[in-house]
């Protein structure tokens, strides 16, 4: 799978993948989302994980996932 956007990129990835981190504001988050887990979960549900990012460009993901 190759998941890609033109957002901000991400400036620490090693935060980004720490379980429960998450740039969402509380207003958001109170609604149920911006819990921190959706990096790290699809670093542990797929069998590789590689992650492109440039500030003020974007980010690709790239991840497979054996069957």
């Amino acid at each position: 799978m190759i998941l890609a956007d033109v957002g901000p990129g991400i400036p620490d990835i090693a935060l980004a993948m720490q379980a429960g981190y998450s740039t969402a504001p509380d207003a958001v988050r109170s609604l149920g989302f911006g819990a921190g887990m959706g990096l790290p979960n699809m670093k542990k549900y797929s069998d590789e994980m590689e992650i492109d990012t440039a500030i003020g460009k974007g980010t690709t993901i790239c991840m497979v996932v054996n069957i």
